[in-house]
Order: C-alpha cells, then sequence, then structure tokens
C-alpha cells in the first residue's frame, strides 16, 4: 500500500503548521508499515494549468505519477478566504492530463481531508476538497478533520498536536488504511 500526503499550503518551513502536520502524518504511517511520500506544493515546480502547451512540464508529470500511484490520499490545506489555496487547485486541475488513461484521473482511490482554519470555518475547506476529489472520481473518506487552528497543539508546547487533534488525525488514518487494504 502506497500513500501520498499532499500539502497544498505554499509554506516550505517544517516547523510550519502544513510541515508538523505532513510529518505527523508520515510518521504514523511509517509505524503502520504504509509507504508513504510528502508531496509539498511549494516544492514542485507546478506551472499555471495550461492545457495549450505543446508538452506537459516535467513537474506534472512527476505530480500526475505521484498521485496516481499511491493507493491512499490525505490532502492537507489551510482555509485561505473560504476556500483551499488557487495553487492547490491548480496543481490537482493538472490531473486533467490524466483523462485518457484507463481508468481515468484519480478513480477509486480513498481520500482523506484535512482542513485547518484560524476560526471555526475549516469545513468550507473540506467540502470545496471533497467537491474536487469526487469530480476526479476518488472516494472521500466518510471523515475529515477540520481544524480550528487556536486548538491544534499544545497550549505549553506549541510543536506537540494536541491529544484531541492525534486522536483525530489518527482515526482518519486508520479508516483510510483499513479500506486501503479491504479493497484490495
Amino acid at each position: 500500500m502506497k500513500a501520498l500526503i499532499f500539502n497544498g499550503a505554499l509554506e516550505r518551513r517544517q516547523e510550519s503548521t502544513s510541515g508538523k502536520l505532513s510529518h505527523y502524518f508520515s510518521d504514523q504511517l511509517n509505524q503502520r508499515g504504509v509507504e508513504n511520500t510528502i508531496f509539498n506544493l511549494a516544492d514542485s515546480g507546478i506551472p499555471l494549468f495550461d492545457l495549450s502547451l505543446n508538452r506537459v512540464p516535467n513537474a506534472v508529470k512527476i505530480m500526475n505519477n505521484l498521485f496516481l500511484e499511491a493507493d491512499i490520499h490525505f490532502w492537507l490545506s489551510p482555509l485561505y478566504h473560504g476556500s483551499i489555496p488557487g495553487v492547490m487547485k491548480n496543481c490537482l486541475d493538472w490531473l486533467e492530463v490524466s483523462a485518457k488513461n484507463k481508468p481515468a484521473y484519480l478513480t477509486d482511490k480513498h481520500i482523506g481531508l484535512v482542513c485547518w482554519a484560524d476560526g471555526v470555518h475549516a469545513l468550507q475547506g473540506i467540502n470545496a476538497m471533497d467537491a474536487i476529489a469526487k469530480s476526479l472520481r476518488a472516494w472521500t473518506l466518510p471523515f475529515s478533520v477540520p481544524i480550528m487552528k487556536s486548538t491544534l497543539f499544545e497550549s505549553d508546547n506549541p510543536n506537540v498536536l494536541s491529544s484531541a487533534y492525534q486522536c483525530k488525525l489518527d482515526l482518519l488514518i486508520d479508516i483510510a488504511t483499513k479500506k486501503s487494504s479491504e479493497s484490495r
């Protein structure tokens, strides 16, 4: 089983929220014996979506291969102005180059969704990712994790995820890895 952790934030720092969450997922998947890759959008070099190009950019080919090879995905996103970052949507739009594949797009992939916000509206980002995933023929998990950023970390240690969110993220990982192994 292969997992992809899609960090849809434009943060490069390991100590950023997206960095900490990406590494938490990777560590937990490693403990479960699941091969995983973190795809950091900020480091990917994905250009603006343009199907009129004569050839598919190399960064897009790499991204498509990673997305198509993984059995399960975890999409992580901050909430910006009521939705996911535009660059994350732009990256997902590049999956259009897989439209003629058999199967097309992300058919039957299982995707876990996580979004964080400064307020209580992170579910808006979950809903946006859910709509995108379903339009790409993927299955979103029946459990997602909207996060209120002010309660994500322990109050006395901002480098440690709160136990409440650890439980939720672990449940998401357990559901994803169980569902994926059952469908094989």
